[in-house]
C-alpha cells in the first residue's frame, strides 16, 4: 500500500461521464488573501511547513499528481501528528509517500519511533488507536477548488477527519475556501456524520466545472477537419486529419488526433487505438463551438495534448510534410503464418508450456504463427489457476488460407491492389472492399472442415450458438494490438448454413475497410495476413459485459496499484463501444490493499440508481483472475521478462449463469498486452 497523491481522483474525475448540466450547482468562489511568503527559492524548499501563507509556498511543496489525468491539479500531503498535534505541509516532490516524511522527521529524538512500512500502513490508515492522520490538499485549478482529501480505503472517523480539517483550515491561507472531498463511497458515508462546521464537496460538484480531459498524450500535426459520429459512416478521414467530434465513435480510420467534445472511456476502441498509433486524444467539452479551434478549422495544425493542458497552433506544408516523414510508424512485419498445422486443436493444446530453454513470450510467438494471438494467449489461460474461461477449441490459420486460395480469392485480391484507383481513391477502396467482403460470402468452405467442425461440436458443444471469434497474426501483439480490427459472429449447429455464413462472414472480417487501412498505414503486407478462428459455445444472455486494465493506466510510478474496471449490465451494450448517453459502471479496484477497497468513478445508467452491476463476490473473483492474468503474462510482457517500464494485461470478461438462473458467473474472454497511455 502507498500513500497517495491525488491520482485516483485524477482517474475519477476524467472517467466520470454523468452529464455536467445534471450535477449540483457549486458556490460562488471565495476570495482568498495571502500573508507572507516563508520560500523565497522554490529548489531550495524545506521538507515541511507548519503553515502555508502563500499560493507561492503551497506550489513549492506540491507535487503534480501521479497521473495527471486532469489538467491543472496539484496536491501537497498533511500529516496530523497526535503526539504532539502538529500538523505538517509536507514536501511532497521529495516525500512522495507519508511514510518516507514521517519515518525521516517525526521518528525518535523523544519521538515515539515509526515502525516498518508494513506496519506503518496497517495502522495509520486503518487503525482508530493511529498516531498520524494522514491526507493530501488538492488544488484543481480549473474549477478554483481546494480539496482536503483521504486515501479511498482510509477508515478515519468522523472526529478524525474533523480534527484534520480543522488543522489545515486554519494553518492555510485557503482555509476559507477549503472543502473536505470524500474520495470512495465509504469515506462519503463517513462525510455524512461531519457536523456543519466541516464544507463538504463532491465529486459532481468538481466535476461540473473540468472541461478538459488529456487521453493519449502526444503531439502531432495534421488538418482540422470538424464532423460528428454519426457522420464518419460516410466520410473518409486521412492519415493527415485531426478530427474534432460530437462524441468517440465506435471505430475510426488511422488519423493525427481526436478532439471530442463528450468525454471518453479510456478502454474504448478508439482510445486504445490512440494511444497504440500514439496519436493524441482528448476530450473537451464545447469542442465543436470552442473559438480556438473553430478559427484553425481546415488548416494544417500541431495539437499537443498533455497532462495539465493542450496547445493549438497553426503550422505551415513544410512543417506537416517533415512530420508525417519523421514520423510515419516502422512498417510492421507480421509473424508468418505456419500452414503445417491442419484439425482442430483444443485450446489447452494451442500454446504449450515453455521448456528446453524456451520463454514464455517464445511458446507465445510459436503459437500465434498457426493460431493468432487471441488464441495463443487464451490457451495458456486455461492453465492458469483463478481464471475461468469457456471449453474451446482453434481452427487453425490453414483453413483460412485454404478458403482464399481455393476461391480464388487472392487472385483477386492481387488484381485490386494492382488497380491505381483503388491506391489512390478511399472511397473507391472502401466499395471494392466491400464487395470483396461480399465475395468471400459466397465462397465455398472446404468439406474437410466442415466435417471436422460438425464432428467436433455435436460430440463436445452441442446446445446453442457457437462462437466463432477472430485470431490473427496481426492483433493482440504487443506494440500492435489492433484494438477492434476484426469482428466475431456466432452460428447456429441446428442451421448449419447460419454456422458457414458466421465463418464467412468473421474471415471477412479481415478486410473491411477501416482494417485495411489500419494495416495499410503501419505498412503491413496484407497478404501476411492470417485468421484462425477461436470457437467456443456463445454467451446467449450474459449478465455483464467488461473490461479491464491490470495495473492502474495513470499511474505508470506504480505508487497507487489498482486495476481499472469498466463493466456493463447485460450482453445489449459493450462498454467499450456504448450508445451515446449510456454510461456503465468504472472503477478503481484496489485488490493488493487491505479491505481490498472499491472507488467507484462512475454509475451504469442501466441499473437503479444506488445499485453497482457486481456484486462484492462478483468483483473479488474478477480481481482474483486478474491478479493470476496480471502474474501469468509477466514473463512475457512484464518484470518477469525484464520490462522495468510499463506493464499491464487488458483483459475482456462476462459473468453468464449458462441459462440456468442460477448466480451469474464470471467468464475471462481474452487478455493481451495492454499499449499504456503514451508520453
Amino acid at each position: 500500500m502507498r500513500s497517495k497523491t491525488v491520482s485516483w481522483l485524477m482517474l475519477l474525475l476524467a472517467f466520470t461521464v454523468a452529464c455536467a448540466d445534471d450535477a449540483p450547482a457549486v458556490e460562488a468562489p471565495i476570495v482568498l488573501v495571502e500573508g507572507r511568503c516563508q520560500i523565497a527559492d522554490a529548489a531550495a524548499a524545506p521538507d515541511s511547513l507548519n503553515a502555508v501563507a502563500c499560493r507561492a509556498d503551497f506550489e513549492a511543496l506540491a507535487s503534480t499528481p501521479l497521473d495527471a489525468s486532469l489538467p491543472g491539479a496539484r496536491s501537497a500531503k498533511v500529516v496530523y501528528d497526535t503526539f504532539n498535534g502538529r500538523l505538517y505541509f509536507q514536501n511532497s516532490t521529495r516525500f512522495a509517500i507519508h511514510y518516507r516524511f514521517v519515518s525521516t522527521h517525526l521518528s525518535g529524538n523523544g519521538m515515539p519511533a515509526v515502525p516498518s512500512l508494513a506496519a506503518f500502513n496497517t495502522t495509520e490508515y486503518f487503525s482508530p488507536d493511529r498516531r498520524f492522520i494522514l491526507g493530501a490538499v488538492t488544488h484543481y485549478e480549473g474549477p478554483d477548488v481546494w480539496a482536503l482529501e483521504l486515501s479511498p480505503y482510509d477508515t478515519a472517523p468522523a472526529a478524525m477527519v474533523t480534527t484534520l480539517y480543522n488543522a489545515v483550515k486554519a494553518a492555510a491561507y485557503f482555509g476559507p475556501a477549503l472543502a473536505f472531498h470524500p474520495t470512495s463511497d465509504a469515506i462519503a458515508a463517513t462525510a455524512r456524520g461531519l457536523g456543519a462546521s466541516v464544507r463538504t464537496i463532491s465529486t459532481e460538484q468538481i466535476y461540473a466545472q473540468i472541461d478538459y480531459q488529456p487521453l493519449t498524450l502526444a503531439t502531432s500535426i495534421g488538418r482540422l477537419r470538424f464532423s460528428t459520429a454519426a457522420q464518419l459512416a460516410s466520410q473518409h478521414l486521412s492519415y493527415e486529419d485531426i478530427v474534432v467530434l460530437d462524441e468517440a465513435p465506435n471505430d475510426i480510420a488511422v488519423v493525427q488526433g481526436l478532439i471530442t467534445q463528450t468525454f471518453q472511456t479510456p478502454l474504448s476502441h478508439v482510445n486504445v487505438l490512440s494511444q497504440n498509433r500514439r496519436t493524441p486524444n482528448m476530450g473537451l467539452r464545447g469542442a465543436l463551438r470552442n473559438a480556438s479551434l473553430r478559427a484553425l478549422e481546415g488548416r494544417l495544425v500541431e495539437l499537443s495534448v498533455g497532462a495539465l493542458g493542450w496547445t493549438i497552433r497553426e503550422v505551415t506544408e513544410a512543417d506537416a510534410e517533415a512530420f508525417w516523414a519523421a514520423h510515419r510508424p516502422t512498417p510492421v512485419t507480421l509473424p508468418a503464418v505456419d500452414l503445417t498445422v491442419q484439425g482442430l486443436v483444443d485450446i489447452e493444446d494451442v500454446t504449450p508450456e515453455p521448456s528446453g530453454g524456451a520463454t514464455l513470450r517464445d511458446v507465445i510467438r510459436t503459437a500465434v504463427r498457426a493460431f493468432g494471438g487471441k488464441a495463443a494467449h487464451y490457451s495458456l489461460l486455461t492453465r492458469t489457476e483463478g481464471v475461468p474461461i469457456r471449453d474451446a477449441f482453434a481452427v487453425p490459420i490453414y483453413y483460412y488460407e485454404q478458403f482464399m486460395r481455393d476461391n480464388g480469392l487472392y487472385d483477386r485480391l492481387t488484381a485490386l491492389e494492382a488497380d491505381p484507383r483503388f491506391r489512390t481513391e478511399a472511397a473507391y477502396r472502401e466499395t471494392q472492399l466491400a464487395a470483396f467482403q461480399q465475395a468471400m460470402m459466397q465462397g465455398a468452405v472446404s468439406e474437410a472442415l466442415q466435417t471436422l467442425l460438425r464432428d467436433k461440436i455435436a460430440r463436445e458443444y452441442a446446445g446453442g450458438k457457437v462462437r466463432f471469434r477472430t485470431s490473427t497474426n496481426s492483433e493482440d501483439l504487443d506494440g500492435f494490438p489492433c484494438a477492434g480490427c476484426y469482428e466475431s459472429h456466432s452460428g447456429d449447429p441446428s442451421d448449419w448454413p447460419d454456422v458457414l455464413d458466421a465463418i464467412r462472414e468473421t474471415w471477412a472480417s479481415a478486410w473491411s475497410f477501416r482494417t485495411y487501412e489500419e494495416r495499410t498505414y503501419y505498412g503491413i503486407d496484407h497478404r501476411s495476413v492470417g485468421m484462425a478462428l477461436l470457437v467456443h459455445r456463445n454467451f446467449p444472455d450474459e449478465e455483464a459485459n467488461g473490461v479491464a486494465v491490470t495495473a492502474n493506466p495513470y499511474d505508470p510510478s506504480g505508487l497507487d496499484p489498482a486495476y481499472y474496471i469498466n463493466v456493463q449490465a447485460g450482453g445489449d451494450v459493450e462498454v467499450v463501444a456504448p450508445p451515446p448517453g449510456v454510461t456503465s459502471d468504472q472503477f478503481l479496484y484496489y485488490f493488493s490493499q487491505p479491505g481490498q477497497p472499491v472507488t467507484y468513478l462512475a454509475r451504469s445508467s442501466l441499473v437503479g440508481a444506488g445499485q453497482t452491476v457486481l456484486t462484492p463476490a462478483q468483483v473479488y473473483a474478477l480481481g482474483t483472475a486478474l491478479a493470476a492474468i496480471h502474474q501469468r503474462f509477466s514473463a512475457a510482457y512484464g518484470p518477469a521478462a525484464g520490462n522495468q517500464g510499463w506493464y499491464a494485461m487488458d483483459v475482456e470478461f462476462k459473468f453468464d449463469d449458462d441459462g440456468s438462473g442460477g448466480t451469474p458467473r464470471l467468464f475471462i474472454k481474452q487478455a493481451r498486452p495492454y499499449p499504456g497511455r503514451g508520453q
